[in-house]
């Protein structure tokens, strides 16, 4: 199977308000389909290791690769670029701007990314919308849809691109059990069926325990990658 993603001996350092070495010699692959999570004590630097992976920090030694091209030391325009195209990104929060419709937030990356004509992409997000079975919202402010809603607009919009890989940070973190079914469910379900890989930062141990492979962290380092015996 390809590799999607890469870390490489990747060190990261906090120079204020002392020196201090917050991400420790972190390697691992992600590949293509693979659903994996990331978990750790608060604190053990797995949201720092999400900003270095998704390359909005560029701050680090080591090296990071995306579809076997090296990103790290990519100038700054290139990296948005790879950024909006190849990855995916949905968060605790939704982020969806409220005075927006659904459909209008959905197109949003795919608008920056100018590589398909209006059309084409309002034709892609109802696709992504009515993949996710929301698409009956598409004409609603994104204000007035319930949370759970919210979230599934948030990877909808994720998907815009069809990028190589989702990278969440606490996608669950703010929605009940139910919902949070309905994302692993929805996650679990890119991952078979379309091929998708995920990388997704969790407290929750249920929704990990899932996923085909926990990557346990602990004082900015891996402590253990394994495949979960009883997936795939």
């Amino acid at each position: 199977m390809e590799t999607v993603l890469e870390a490489k001996n990747i060190n990261k350092y906090f120079k204020k308000p002392v020196l201090f070495h917050v991400l420790k010699d972190i390697s691992f692959k992600v590949r293509e389909g693979e659903f994996a999570s990331i978990m750790g004590k608060s604190g053990c630097g797995k949201s720092t290791l999400l900003y270095i992976l998704s390359t909005m920090d560029t701050d680090y030694e080591g090296e990071l690769y995306l579809n076997n091209e090296l990103v790290t030391g990519q100038e700054r325009e290139h990296l948005s670029y790879i950024r909006n195209k190849h990855i995916g990104f949905v968060f605790q929060f939704h982020y969806l701007l409220s005075e927006f419709s659904v459909l209008e937030n959905v197109m949003l990356p795919a608008k920056k990314l100018g590589e398909k004509t209006l059309q084409e992409i309002e034709h892609d997000a109802i696709e992504k919308l009515r993949v996710l079975e929301i698409d009956h919202l598409a004409k609603k402010r994104a204000s007035r849809v319930s949370g759970g809603e919210k979230q599934r607009v948030a990877i909808a919009r994720a998907l815009i691109n069809n990028p190589s890989i989702i990278m969440g940070d606490e996608p669950t973190g703010n929605l009940d059990s139910y919902n949070s079914d309905n994302v692993f469910n929805i996650f679990k379900q890119l991952s078979d069926e379309q091929g998708l890989s995920l990388l997704v930062v969790t407290h929750d141990l249920d929704f990990a325990n899932k996923t085909d492979r926990i990557i346990e962290m602990g004082d900015g380092r891996i402590l253990q990658s394994d495949i979960q015996m009883l997936k795939k």
